[in-house]
């Protein structure tokens, strides 16, 4: 959902960097609403003189004297933030938040190839930056606030047409047993604690991680090292589970709940169960074939008891 910078990037007038402090007050006098103009070499942006800047100078005691006449380089802010058309609008909002605080609400210079193409004022680009924060926002599981089914679609697009990856799915065993015995409430709890475990492995790693919904993840790697990744969860998972069990459901390793047919048994405490698919040993020409084969894959891991992974072949 990459929202560029030059997007909205807006005209304002440029002058040549041979051009004289006597053009800019023209330039300013004739458009009221510009607070910047830019400083050009043939279609190269140098530097960037600002209105008020540009006002101060000449506003003092020797200023107009000093200045009108004469080049503007010595007016120009020299250092201004040049980014490119495709830099998006967070980064761009970083870097201009990070500029020394007399030109932090300066315009911010927009290049295409290295040539000027126009300007984004402050105003705009936090505007902006509101709005697609916002629509992300809408993209992401309200719970875990991890990317939702729409960004998760769009990942698989992506990487089903690398020439390597594994999906991992990751599914809570008897996840409505233990719903049912210490409510729901317990049961976000449990079910954050597994999206923070997931987050921790896969952040660091760079790895794209997803919540399908419920009790179901999803994560997308670019290689094929996923044996050791899954053995570290399902490890740091059996343990950290057990917190969230009292002492006489953790002695005896089940609860007694109704099973879905509404008949009351004992059922095991809550496991994870990774369905990995992988175009290691089979191509996929689409992402329906990858989700046919993952729900194949899912229901035969969710046959072995305890926590696992089982692996397409």
């Amino acid at each position: 959902m990459a929202v560029y910078i030059g997007d909205i990037a807006e005209p304002v007038p440029c002058i040549s960097l041979y051009g004289i402090s006597k053009e800019v007050d023209a330039i300013f006098s004739e458009n009221k609403k510009i607070h910047g103009i830019v400083v050009v070499n043939e279609e190269t942006p140098k530097s960037l003189i600002t209105r008020t800047h540009f006002y101060q100078k000449m506003g003092t005691l020797y200023g107009y004297n000093l200045y009108m006449g004469r080049s503007i380089e010595l007016i120009a802010n020299n250092e201004p933030l040049i980014v490119d058309y495709f830099q998006s609008i967070t980064e761009v909002s970083k870097l201009a938040m990070e500029r020394k605080e007399e030109d932090r609400y300066d315009y911010v210079i927009v290049t295409k190839e290295d040539k000027y193409i126009g300007i984004v004022s402050i105003q705009r680009l936090l505007m902006k930056l509101v709005e697609v924060q916002a629509e992300f926002a809408s993209f992401l599981n309200p719970l875990t606030r991890l990317p939702g089914n729409h960004i998760i679609e769009d990942k698989l697009k992506e990487i089903i047409q690398q020439d390597k990856f594994s999906i991992l799915y990751f599914d809570l065993d008897h996840f409505k047993a233990y719903n049912d015995t210490y409510g729901f409430k317990k049961g976000d709890e449990l079910l954050q604690a597994t999206a923070d475990l997931l987050k921790k492995t896969f952040d660091k790693r760079g790895i794209f991680l997803g919540h399908i919904g419920g009790d179901d993840f999803i994560a997308v790697l670019n290689h094929y090292d996923f044996i050791s990744i899954c053995e570290a969860i399902i490890n740091d998972f059996d343990r950290s589970v057990e917190q969230f069990y009292n002492s006489n459901h953790l002695s005896q390793k089940y609860v007694i709940t109704e099973n879905r047919q509404g008949v009351k048994e004992k059922i095991a405490l809550v496991s994870l169960s990774i369905a990995i698919v992988t175009n290691q040993y089979q191509p996929f020409s689409n992402v329906e074939e990858l989700v046919e084969d993952a729900t194949v894959v899912k229901k035969s891991c969710k046959k072995i008891q305890g926590s696992c992974f089982l692996i397409n072949v």
